[in-house]
């Protein structure tokens, strides 16, 4: 997977932009604020439709404009993808391939497999769960639709049952066979997404064990652990059960959007007992992780976006890091760093080609 060419217009602080990449690294330098993350998370808008950094579709819009578009030209599999991405204000978001409008965003997740690593992924670890289960999700549903798809609606009919528990409390009513069906129907998308993210999580901890270790030098003992209610009842049990507390709750307590990923370092929590190097050695080797992941599941290497990659890393560290892209296992890396010679400095002891584009 090669990016060629992206093109921006309007697309958050760049009125417009072209940029001819070249197949091994580009390195975007320049000083804050001058839009190397927003290059970078074009090139992601590009692979998910939205933007990494700012969910609200209409704030990626130059503040003079009222649209704005990504366009990018890619290269899979020998062949030639153009890819659109366009968002005009009051109006709905288009993602094009090759001229094509998406019916389903969704239909698109997956084409451009990518990771991106950033300092904004210190969120995984300070935030709540929600946070760690989109991690979980971004990484199965680029290379898995029908968990995708499940996810989905289990998601809208999560949305009718809170619904509808806020009207049993509003008007003082309660309807059993309505509920019922609801209950069946998130037991069965809730299932199938639970027993999915199981192997997932089976196959993926014993590779970012081994990302951790190649990156940290050291033999500190890191951990996933998977937090479900649905390791011990099965959901149809757990919505039966806890029916009365979600009336009185007014939306649903249990379930699979309640799972969580817990991060361990030594048996004990990362947030409060790793260093900061250490959790963004930890950071690293998840992202690296997925990687490894979306490259083995979809025969095709993803782009990876390094964003602000010296950010509480030292340059040895840093090094250690770019050298792990030195070998045919990598593709196309995308990094953003404030000093152009000190980026040049660590690129240059990889064997590859580079370009350095100065913001």
């Amino acid at each position: 997977m090669i990016l060629n060419t992206l093109s921006l217009v309007n697309y958050k602080n760049f009125e417009s932009e072209d940029f001819e990449f070249d197949t091994k690294i580009n390195c975007f330098v320049g000083a804050n604020g001058v839009g190397k993350t927003n290059v970078l998370d074009a090139i992601y808008y590009l692979s998910f439709g939205k933007s990494y950094f700012n969910p609200i579709a209409s704030q990626n819009i130059n503040h003079d404009s009222d649209f704005f578009v990504v366009d990018g030209i890619f290269e899979k599999n020998e062949k030639k993808e153009k890819i659109i991405v366009s968002l005009k204000r009051g109006q709905k978001k288009m993602i094009k391939r090759n001229g094509k409008a998406y019916e389903r965003f969704s239909d698109h997740i997956g084409f451009i497999p990518l990771v991106i690593i950033s300092p904004a992924d210190r969120d995984l670890i300070i935030e709540g769960s929600v946070t760690r289960r989109k991690f979980i999700d971004s990484v199965i549903s680029q290379s898995n639709k029908s968990y995708l798809t499940n996810l989905i609606n289990y998601n809208k009919v999560l949305a009718q049952r809170n619904a509808l528990l806020k009207y049993f409390a509003v008007n003082n009513t309660y309807n059993a066979q309505t509920i019922a069906v609801y209950n069946e129907q998130l037991n069965t998308y809730g299932t199938e997404i639970f027993e999915i993210r199981s192997a997932f999580l089976e196959t993926f901890i014993p590779i970012f064990k081994a990302r951790y270790k190649a990156i940290s030098n050291n033999n500190e003992a890191v951990n996933l652990i998977y937090d479900s209610h649905l390791f011990e009842n099965k959901l149809s049990d757990l919505l039966a059960k806890n029916l009365n507390k979600d009336k009185a709750l007014q939306y649903t307590s249990v379930g699979i959007h309640k799972d969580d990923l817990i991060f361990e370092i030594e048996s004990y929590p990362i947030k409060k007992f790793g260093s900061q190097g250490q959790q963004k050695s930890f950071l690293i080797a998840l992202k690296l992780a997925q990687f490894d992941f979306l490259k083995e599941q979809s025969g095709v290497t993803p782009l990876l976006l390094l964003d602000d990659i010296f950010d509480k890393l030292d340059e040895n560290r840093v090094a250690q890091i770019i050298g792990l892209v030195d070998d045919e296992n990598f593709g196309q890396l995308f990094i953003s760093d404030t000093h152009a010679e000190r980026t040049e400095n660590v690129v240059k002891q990889v064997h590859q080609s580079y370009k350095i584009f100065k913001l």
